[in-house]
């Protein structure tokens, strides 16, 4: 019994199988989760991203985004427009990226090799698997206050439940029991496959959206509409108008910037890049609709209880019918839930087969991250003392935008779609640029984000006087998009990567479809100090027809 424990814990038993169609030169580089996905595997369709995001729109931060608007003095006429506008632009980056997923059916933290060259690459992975972390944590303890309102809808002695746990625990004995349920439930998730989650995206779009409609006729019943939301008005003018619209702008691109980014990990499991087309219309409509129901209950709120209670859980906390608080708040803890896989711990798991992928690949990593981010972080912890971390983890935006801006230029302008997929995983390959690094990405995010860090230090301690620096972070995404863009363009035309140009794309499915083995694809490396193919002596004809596609595209 020892000695098969003691095996158990060597890391030589973790070691993963590696695919049989890897392009890595070994198991250092890849695993099966991080290679492209193989057609029998690609399995969403258009109904899958259609749930994905009504789904992704009803959940809490849209609902807090939409009504704290209304908390800094704009008025519904203003906010809805921000909204629309801002998930508009968000719809097209999405589509612009998910649509490289696509068809390439690689994850994000493989195809900005590209883009970043590939050590530089791990900048915004190694960046993205922290922050996911921590968000993953604070998410946690936003379900389980979703949990605390569903018992105390079905068992009110919770509130008056004995705390022994002491003041600078920042956290009662009734919240860490409801933060342990939630985990609990929240658990069992982290081992679903990306290709099966969608199933758990359908079933949260069709209760969720059935929650929100029940909450908005609520408010519409309690609050007419002459008394309430219709009748209100904006409380600024001028330049702090126009500045808090922008803003209002910039949340709104904010809150899905992450995954504008990494859309990738998901379009990759696309039956087809047309599969993923919907988001243009489906995202600006759903988001606009959800955030259009948080600000009128929001709204009806204010009201009835004298505040603007921009938190729907606090709203759900003053009712007195306790049916009505338990399906409100379970729909909030379904809505959570969801989006803290998909924006969370999908996200980090990707991350983290990069990171190590001889030993994690997506479900080790969603378990990791259940356990570091929903333990080893202590998010209530950073709720009760660390807004200045929050609101940097907020304000990680003037990185988003850029990276965004980057990854469309360059698939979509520099190379114009023309990428060599078995490349992406050669350390030594196409994009290694120099030494694993592209300057021209460098340049470009250095340029974008240094102008909006005072702002972003503003945010975190308002001590700090700026001057007018500070509207530049209202529109950070906006500025880091258009401009790292500009400067990532024109550095690549001026300075072209030369190496990385080909007349058509190479594709996964373009090699493997020329019946070569695993031992056969090995074979075909490209060797960046002599922009030249190595061929085994020993390639059959079949082989070499894979080469010549190679040298002809290069």
């Amino acid at each position: 019994m020892k000695a098969a424990a003691t095996a158990y814990l060597k890391p030589s038993a973790w070691v993963l199988e590696p695919s049989r169609s890897t392009f890595a030169p070994n198991s250092r580089w890849s695993n099966k989760d991080m290679d492209p996905v193989p057609p029998e595997e690609r399995t969403w369709s258009t109904y899958n991203y259609v749930a994905y995001w009504i789904s992704d729109a009803t959940n809490a931060a849209v609902w807090e985004l939409a009504s704290s608007m209304l908390a800094v003095g704009l008025s519904w006429r203003q906010a809805l427009p921000a909204i629309a506008v801002g998930h508009i632009v968000i719809a097209i980056v999405m589509v612009l990226n998910g649509t490289a997923g696509a068809r390439l059916h690689v994850a994000f933290p493989v195809l900005n090799r590209s883009s970043f060259g590939f050590w530089f690459s791990y900048f915004s992975v190694i960046s993205r698997v922290v922050l996911s972390m921590f968000w993953f944590g604070i998410q946690t303890y936003t379900g389980s206050e979703c949990v605390y309102q569903m018992l105390k809808a079905i068992w009110p002695r919770v509130q008056h439940m004995q705390n022994r746990l002491p003041e600078s625990a920042n956290i009662t004995t009734s919240g860490m029991m409801c933060y342990f349920l939630y985990w609990l439930i929240q658990f069992p998730f982290m081992f679903v496959s990306p290709r099966s989650i969608r199933w758990l995206f359908l079933v949260k779009a069709l209760i969720v959206p059935a929650a929100w409609l029940a909450m908005l006729i609520w408010a519409a019943v309690k609050v007419p509409t002459s008394q309430g939301l219709f009748s209100e008005h904006s409380q600024l003018s001028g330049s702090a108008m126009s500045w808090s619209w922008l803003s209002a702008l910039n949340s709104a691109l904010g809150i899905y910037a992450t995954l504008s980014v990494n859309i990738p990990d998901f379009t990759r499991y696309a039956k087809n890049e047309r599969a993923q087309y919907v988001q243009l219309a489906i995202i600006p409509v759903a988001f606009t609709l959800a955030s259009f129901c948080g600000i009128m209950v929001t709204s009806a709120g204010a009201v009835l209880y004298g505040e603007v209670l921009w938190d729907p859980l606090t709203l759900i906390d003053r009712w007195d019918n306790r049916a009505a608080a338990f399906f409100a708040a379970f729909s909030f803890m379904l809505s959570t839930l969801g989006t803290n896989i998909s924006a969370n711990s999908l996200s980090a798991a990707n991350d983290m087969t990069v990171l190590f992928p001889r030993y994690i690949n997506i479900r080790r990593g969603q378990v990791i991250c259940s356990l570091v981010g929903g333990w080893a972080l202590v998010p209530w912890e950073i709720l009760a003392s660390a807004q200045g971390f929050l609101t940097f983890m907020s304000g990680y935006t003037v990185f988003l935008g850029p990276f965004a801006g980057i990854m469309v230029t360059d698939y979509w302008l520099v190379h114009k779609c023309a990428v060599d997929v078995p490349s992406m995983y050669k350390p030594h390959g196409r994009y290694r640029y120099t030494g694993g690094f592209n300057w021209r990405a460098v340049l470009a995010i250095v340029v974008s984000v240094g102008p909006t860090l005072p702002g972003l230090i503003h945010s975190i301690n308002a001590n700090i006087f700026v001057g007018n620096d500070s509207h530049l972070f209202d529109i950070a995404w906006i500025y880091g998009f258009t401009v790292s863009s500009g400067i990532y363009y024109l550095t690549s035309t001026l300075f072209p990567a030369k190496e990385t140009y080909l007349d058509a794309p190479i594709l996964a499915d373009d090699v493997l479809g020329h019946s070569a083995t695993p031992s056969d694809i090995e074979q075909v490396s490209y060797d960046d100090s002599k922009s030249d193919v190595k061929v085994d002596e020993k390639a059959d004809n079949t082989e070499k027809e894979v080469v010549t596609e190679v040298e002809s595209g290069r």
